[in-house]
């Protein structure tokens, strides 16, 4: 199983984190397995950009992203060229490294 290295985020994964994860499960369902608490407000529906992830390994093995998730991608806070919505990018067979803004949309209204 290919392996998803999550670097270290302040609040969600302080120490980062390594898993494994089965090809074909979104990046925020294997994060959730492993505790690893991907903001998800729309329940992972494509709905929303809380679940935003910048893939900084690994992109390249990802499925494109649908017209409906690159519209959401242009709305979410500290987009890059490798911004996915984990909740919409499955695991292929490439390892991964992954990248958790440090805000989401939600969590800078929350902080006003």
């Amino acid at each position: 199983m290919p392996k998803i290295i999550f670097l270290p985020h302040a609040e969600i994964c302080p120490q980062g984190a390594t898993i494994e994860a089965a090809p074909g499960i979104s990046i925020c369902d294997a994060a959730l397995d492993a505790g690893i608490h991907i903001e998800h407000a729309c329940e992972k529906s494509c709905a929303c950009t809380t679940c935003h992830v910048i893939v900084r390994r690994g992109f390249e093995s990802l499925e494109p992203a649908s017209d409906k998730e690159e519209d959401l991608l242009d709305k979410a806070w500290g987009l890059e060229p490798q911004s996915r919505l984990s909740c919409q990018a499955k695991v292929a067979d490439e390892e991964m490294v992954i990248e958790i803004p440090k805000y989401t949309i939600n969590m800078v209204a929350e902080k006003s």
